[in-house]
């Protein structure tokens, strides 16, 4: 389950749901601006001893302001501690480029001229390595990189990425990339595996605006067939390929209708 919302009522309401339906696998972000939310919940959970910890899998994410090698441990410390966990299952680089410092501006926004063109993917993942050596990542991956850069870090390091998150979807479905990962046991995660419903943007990859992927008709038909929704049609066709998906939603009634997606 990937929660990108910081309205902290809502998002409680929406983690209990999640939880209650059966989620064990939360995603989340320092940049997405909730961590303290989550962890005031996961918390609570522990405590009263409805989850075990062993039974969660909890993926947060380096921001862009911190993609330099001597700022991973304080990140990560920081999400630890806002999240109030002693370790994350899977620690993430956010995306494959950095921030200059304040490279955001107050709507959280890139400003013009703010990307810092030094990155060094490979001086970052050793990092990373260290976090990991030290049990405070148990598991380390790649977010929004392709396959060169994945293949530089491959190439350059001991501990390999475990996973790929990327945007994935029926209008979008990566088969080069998703190759290349399954070639390097590299489990892939779809993030947006909706097609980011409700939102009206143009693709970046075939300059055409795409459809609402809920609303495709042969999608509906599928649903209507099997007394399924579009969207558990649309979850069950990624899922079905081995595919990790991580839907977005805070309503608890979408929370449970996107968890059955088995049959």
């Amino acid at each position: 389950m990937s929660f990108q919302s910081n309205q902290e009522q809502e998002l409680e309401t929406a983690l209990d749901a999640a939880l209650e339906a059966g989620y064990r696998h939360i995603d989340t972000a320092t940049r997405y601006g909730n961590e303290h939310v989550i962890g005031r919940v996961l918390k609570r959970w522990l405590q009263e001893g409805k989850v075990q910890r062993e039974d969660l899998f909890i993926t947060t994410k380096l921001p862009l302001w911190s993609m330099r090698p001597a700022d991973v441990p304080g990140a990560l410390n920081e999400s630890l501690s806002k999240l109030q966990l002693g370790y994350v299952d899977l620690y993430l680089v956010h995306m494959p480029f950095a921030l200059v410092r304040n490279g955001l501006d107050a709507d959280g926004h890139v400003k013009p001229g703010s990307v810092d063109k030094t990155t060094d993917h490979v001086a970052i993942w050793k990092a990373l390595e260290t976090e990991h050596q030290a049990g405070r990542a148990r598991n380390l991956g790649v977010s929004n990189f392709n396959e060169t850069q994945i293949a530089r870090i491959l190439n350059n390091s001991v501990i390999k990425p475990a996973v790929l998150q990327v945007e994935l979807h029926l209008y979008h479905q990566q088969k080069p990339l998703v190759a290349f990962c399954e070639q390097n046991n590299i489990t892939v995660t779809a993030y947006s595996p909706l097609g980011s419903p409700g939102s009206k943007w143009n693709s970046k990859y075939s300059g055409k605006e795409l459809p609402d992927l809920l609303g495709v008709p042969t999608v509906k038909e599928i649903a209507a067939r099997y007394n399924k929704t579009a969207a558990q049609v649309l979850l069950s066709h990624t899922a079905r390929k081995g595919i990790v998906i991580i839907p977005k939603s805070t309503k608890p009634h979408r929370i449970r209708e996107n968890i059955d997606v088995s049959s």
